[in-house]
């Protein structure tokens, strides 16, 4: 079997490695109190689990993604796929807790690997398979969203029937059958950067790399308030280190991210800050309506997870139709429709504080998640035609980073009106956040234009 006759197995193999990623960063929520009881920790240690995911994950990304775009996409996939199986091997037999979080941020740097490679191959398994680059795109979306929903469920049986362990262990064949695929299946790499060791390593602007790491990781960790009393000496420092990255980068040739063509691009900008801001809304809901139903009506766990699961599941099944609509209207037309449809859905949420009646709250969270499918993959495609081929991976890279970005902005303001209380009234003010920011993103995907060339 050669490398590029079979470009749909290919496809279908990087949706599972791009699906890992999502799936872990929500199925570990599950284990927290095992994992707190196994290591005896508190309640604030035990959340590094899930911090070291995270950073790793969106410092991780844009780098993975220039990687992908110098040296190989189906060579870093490969890398990637191959670190995620070795670590998650080696993670159920540590008997330290800060081993379990630098193995999970490895993993997170594995699984960082997938989203970037798979887009920058989505151009030439797309004219392997005969199909419009939507496709391929659409089907990559659908395993981002549905690892992401069925993260807690599948964490949950395997926490309840085996321990913690068990959300390491089952990495390991899927990260294998990804990567064993891909090499069969997918096209080879060409016309990438080769040369000695030394060469490559003098032009990889390694000052510039470990400076934008560093700079996103310390603002990253002061939204998060990982280290509380810190949080505004770590946004000074961040700022710092982000204004010498940016100095770095404007005088380095080849330089890690080349500032000056992305402030060109004002397509790829808009993108970015559609789906920043597109973010924050979609996560107000995502982990801020969880807590309303728990606190002020008094749902037990288990409700809220069947009451949440239409949010995720509308949102897969809305991907195959707006792939469908953006090859008939384009782009423009299916984003500025998908965050309209978002200022509605985010009003409609307005009628919680006036009633948590179940058949209602299933109701605006299966709403909720037909903005979620559209305009999540509209973005996807307009990534993709808004960047250059040769940029695809790190522009990929920033995108997921646009995520986290805008998830854990939402999370810092719903720990700012939940503050007084977890009440519906406290809701109301962010459900008026959420209108401002849907006004914002319609605003912005108004601006937003396919490039002439793509």
């Amino acid at each position: 079997m050669s490398n590029t006759s079979r470009p749909g197995l290919a496809i279908a193999a990087l949706s599972i490695g791009t699906a890992l990623n999502p799936l872990n960063s929500s199925m570990i929520a599950v284990a927290l109190v095992v994992l707190r009881e196994d290591f005896s920790l508190d309640v604030a240690t035990v959340t590094w689990v899930i911090t070291a995911f995270y950073l790793a994950s969106a410092a991780g990304q844009p780098l993975m993604g220039r990687l992908a775009d110098r040296f190989g996409p189906r060579r870093l996939f490969t890398f990637g796929m191959a670190l995620v199986a070795v670590t998650c091997a080696v993670a159920p037999f540590l008997d330290n807790f800060a081993l379990v979080c630098v193995a999970r941020a490895l993993m997170a740097v594995g699984t960082a690997t997938a989203y970037p490679s798979a887009v920058v191959m989505v151009t030439e398994l797309s004219r392997l398979a005969k199909v419009p680059s939507t496709r391929p795109l659409g089907r990559i979306q659908m395993a981002n969203t549905s690892a992401a929903a069925v993260g807690p469920v599948v964490g949950g049986l395997l926490v309840s029937l085996f321990d913690w362990q068990a959300l390491f262990v089952i990495n390991v064949p899927l990260a294998l059958l990804a990567l064993l695929i891909v090499q069969r299946t997918a096209p080879a790499d060409v016309g990438r950067e080769t040369g000695s060791l030394g060469t490559l390593i003098r032009d990889s602007d390694i000052p510039g790399i470990l400076a934008f790491v560093v700079s996103l990781m310390l603002a990253m960790t002061a939204l998060l308030n990982v280290l509380p009393g810190y949080r505004w000496y770590l946004l000074g420092g961040a700022l710092v280190v982000g204004a010498l990255f940016a100095w770095r980068e404007l005088r380095f040739k080849p330089p890690f991210l080349d500032l000056r063509l992305l402030g060109r691009n004002r397509p790829l900008l808009l993108v970015y800050l559609v789906f920043v801001v597109f973010s924050g809304v979609y996560y107000f809901a995502f982990f801020g309506l969880p807590q309303l139903l728990q606190k002020a009506g008094n749902y037990d766990a288990g409700l809220v997870g069947l009451l949440m699961l239409p949010l995720a599941s509308m949102s897969v099944l809305v991907t195959p139709l707006t792939v469908r609509l953006i090859e008939r209207f384009g782009v423009r037309s299916v984003l500025i429709t998908g965050v309209l449809v978002l200022a509605g859905a985010s009003a409609a949420l307005g009628l919680l504080t006036l009633s948590l009646w179940p058949p209602l709250v299933l109701v605006l969270t299966a709403v909720m998640g037909v903005p979620y499918g559209a305009v999540s993959t509209a973005s996807n495609q307009g990534l993709y035609v808004s960047a250059r081929p040769e940029e695809r991976g790190v522009a990929a890279g920033i995108f997921q980073t646009c995520r986290y970005l805008g998830a854990i902005t939402a999370t810092v303001l719903i720990g700012v009106f939940y503050g007084p209380g977890v009440n519906q009234a406290n809701w109301g003010l962010m459900v008026l956040v959420m209108l401002g920011l849907s006004a914002l993103v319609i605003v912005l995907s108004v601006l937003w234009r396919k490039p002439a060339e793509a």
